[in-house]
C-alpha cells in the first residue's frame, strides 16, 4: 500500500512539474490591448501623415481664401461702377460674377472632397500597416487577441496595465517605419 501511495505521489508530482513547465512556455495572457490614443500620438508614420494632411488642407484653404478675396474685390469694383454702366454691360458683368461665384463654390466642394479622399486613403494605409504589424507581433508573442482602447471611443472600459502592450507595439511600428524609409 505504501508503494502505491508513493507511486501515486511521484506520478502526481510529475504531472504538476509538467503543468508548471507548460505554463512557463505559454504566455500568461493571450489577450492584450493597445491604447489607440498613445499609439497615434507616438507612431512616427501617423505624425508624418497628419502633417501632410494638415499642410494640404492649409494650402487649399489659402488658395480658396485668396480667390474669395479676389472675387470680393471684383464685386466691390462692380458695385462702385454699376451706376455708370449701361444695362447690357451691367447684365454681362453680373453674369460673369455669378459664373465666378459658382466656380469658387465648386472649387471649395471639390477641394473638400479631394482632402476627404486623401485622408480616407491615408487612414486605410495606416490601418493596414498597424494590422499587419499586430498580426505578426501577436504570433511572435503568442497572443490570441489584441484589443484596442481609446478614451474617445471606449469599446473596452478597463484593462489591467499588465495587459497593455502599447509601448512595445509603438516601438516596433516606429522601428519598422524607419527601416522602410
Amino acid at each position: 500500500m505504501k508503494r502505491l501511495i508513493i507511486t501515486l505521489l511521484v506520478i502526481a508530482a510529475a504531472f504538476a512539474a509538467k503543468a508548471q513547465q507548460t505554463a512557463a512556455v505559454a504566455p500568461a495572457n493571450t489577450i492584450v490591448f493597445v491604447n489607440q490614443d498613445s499609439l497615434l500620438a507616438n507612431y512616427e508614420y501617423f505624425k508624418v501623415v497628419q502633417t501632410k494632411i494638415q499642410t494640404l488642407s492649409q494650402k487649399a484653404q489659402d488658395e480658396i481664401v485668396a480667390k474669395g478675396q479676389a472675387f470680393q474685390k471684383e464685386v466691390a469694383a462692380y458695385q462702385k461702377s454699376a451706376n455708370a454702366l449701361k444695362p447690357a454691360q451691367k447684365a454681362a458683368t453680373e453674369k460673369k460674377l455669378a459664373a465666378e461665384q459658382q466656380k469658387l463654390q465648386a472649387l471649395q466642394q471639390n477641394t473638400g472632397k479631394q482632402l476627404q479622399d486623401i485622408e480616407a486613403s491615408e487612414n486605410a494605409t495606416l490601418y493596414d500597416k498597424v494590422a499587419t504589424f499586430l498580426k505578426s507581433y501577436a504570433k511572435a508573442k503568442g497572443y490570441k487577441m489584441i484589443l484596442t482602447y481609446s478614451k474617445t471611443n471606449p469599446s473596452m472600459l478597463y484593462g489591467d496595465d499588465s495587459l497593455d502592450v502599447t509601448k512595445d507595439v509603438v516601438a516596433g511600428l516606429n522601428a519598422e517605419y524607419k527601416a522602410g524609409k
